[in-house]
């Protein structure tokens, strides 16, 4: 074996991504909006691109066989033929099973709208509103509205309690009974002194503060830094119970006034429109209003080229060229590879769109990649910021990629193969509390039972975990809830 330097050739493969290759991707994750900016950078920075429907350009009608714009690799664009290929599948059947339907029914949970809400109320006003209706001596009420006026953003009494209370000439008692009374409304865990008694509050309403999760929101320092084994010792708890009580802290509110008063979202603007009643199919489609349309302006190019006689000016005006057509492909591509996307989830979810959510399926990326012949990872990027509307609403395309739980075949509706999705759960969940009386509030154990009337076999840690991500409060918290509406 020698040490001494010397030349080797050697031969191997290895996945290189083409510039080509990046463009493609970074277009198929973005949003119609984000593209349209992308596009508008692409045409300032190349002179031979226009943007259809910029202010003081007219959209350059190209020879046939020139890929003149996006889309037009066969003279149409992708946007324009996808209502005939969905007709055409349906005559030859590749569409089977969507066309047939009994009957449009009515949207059974909400999960989806077309615009964001209005940013509503203010905390304080929230709080305003509740307290004409609750239970207190005069003083109480005076000393509670003033509590309401110094909270922050967070809904944290910042105010030490014995401050406020000599500034207002009111006894600590009646301050006291003023921040219970503040610390009853909702949101729950306004009021709080601090973070541990946020929490605490949270907790009381779940049923969920036991003299050890007590002692351990006393300690949050510890929890901080992670010293388990000293908690553990402290709370004499095992690493389940220690696990447990640290994931009930973790799904409470720290901020609960933060949802009041913020600035309303923009409204949603969706990518792929769905339509039909479900009797002779659905057609799916780009969204033509906000799709921006990318042109070659060829006749510029003609005027330009005879002007470049030397070499380098020729090959940059060949290279801008180039980009162009490069750029235009790759949209015809994006915009293919969301319509495929987009109509496998439309036939693969078919129920949805025709009896509402409690008939989604589960669905994953890998099912849709199979079918399409496309890789996972293209179909992550392709639903990534993308929204669907339907007759429904406006959805995210990811919400139809629902998980699943056992369901038997009571609960026909919204499994296959003996499975159901996770938002039909939350659907039923949502119906059962909906049809509650408000003598007669059910817990989360006469919840299981019901849905398992129903077919879903589901446990009661899993009924808490569906019913919270719906927003929907604990037993104690509706029971709380359908009481002031009836006195009001």
């Amino acid at each position: 074996m020698t040490l001494a330097p010397r030349l080797d050739l050697r031969q191997s493969q290895s996945l290189v991504m083409t510039p080509q290759l990046k463009q493609a991707i970074g277009l198929l994750q973005l949003s119609n909006l984000e593209l349209e900016a992308v596009l508008m950078d692409a045409a300032a920075a190349n002179p031979l691109l226009r943007v259809s429907g910029q202010e003081g350009e007219k959209e350059v009608k190209p020879k046939a066989e020139e890929p003149a714009e996006a889309g037009s690799t066969g003279g149409d664009t992708a946007l324009d033929i996808a209502p005939e290929m969905l007709d055409r599948d349906r005559d030859t059947g590749d569409f089977a099973g969507i066309g047939a339907a009994s009957g449009g029914g009515s949207f059974d949970g909400d999960f989806g709208s077309d615009f964001a809400g209005d940013s509503g109320p203010t905390l304080g006003e929230h709080l305003q509103d509740q307290l004409c209706m609750a239970h207190g001596s005069p003083v109480q009420i005076f000393v509670a509205r003033q509590i309401i006026g110094r909270l922050d953003e967070a809904g944290y009494l910042t105010v030490p309690l014995e401050e406020l209370a000599r500034d207002l000439g009111v006894s600590p008692t009646d301050a006291e009974a003023a921040l219970r009374l503040v610390q009853s409304l909702e949101p729950t865990g306004v009021g709080a002194r601090d973070l541990a008694e946020c929490i605490a509050l949270q907790l009381a309403e779940r049923d969920r503060l036991d003299p050890c999760m007590r002692l351990l929101l006393a300690n949050l320092d510890l929890l901080a830094r992670g010293n388990l084994a000293q908690l553990k010792r402290m709370c004499r708890a095992d690493d389940e119970d220690i696990a447990e009580m640290i994931a009930d802290i973790r799904s409470c509110d720290p901020r609960p006034g933060h949802v009041f008063g913020v600035e309303a979202a923009p409204p949603v603007v969706p990518d792929v429109l769905v339509r039909g009643d479900g009797v002779v199919g659905w057609l799916v489609s780009l969204n033509r209003e906000n799709l921006p349309r990318l042109v070659i302006d060829r006749a510029y190019h003609a005027r330009v080229s005879p002007s470049c006689r030397d070499k380098a000016a020729s090959s940059w005006l060949g290279e801008q060229l180039a980009d162009a057509n490069r750029l235009v492909r790759a949209l015809d591509q994006r915009q293919r590879t969301i319509l495929t996307v987009a109509r496998e989830i439309v036939k693969r979810q078919e129920g949805f769109f025709r009896r509402g959510v409690s008939a989604l399926v589960p669905l994953t990326r890998r099912e849709i990649a199979e079918a399409t012949d496309l890789h996972e990872s293209t179909v992550s990027r392709v639903t990534a910021n993308k929204f669907l509307h339907c007759p429904r609403g406006c959805f995210e395309l990811r919400f139809f990629f629902a998980s699943g739980v056992s369901a038997s075949a009571a609960g026909g509706d919204g499994g296959d193969q003996g499975a159901a999705s996770a938002e039909a759960v939350k659907a039923a969940i949502k119906a059962l509390i909906d049809a509650e009386p408000a003598d007669a509030i059910l817990s989360d154990d006469a919840l299981v039972t019901e849905l398992k009337k129903q077919g879903y076999e589901i446990a009661r840690r899993t009924v808490a975990k569906y019913r919270e991500a719906a927003g929907l409060g604990s037993s104690v918290q509706r029971r709380r809830q359908k009481a002031l509406a009836r006195a009001g």
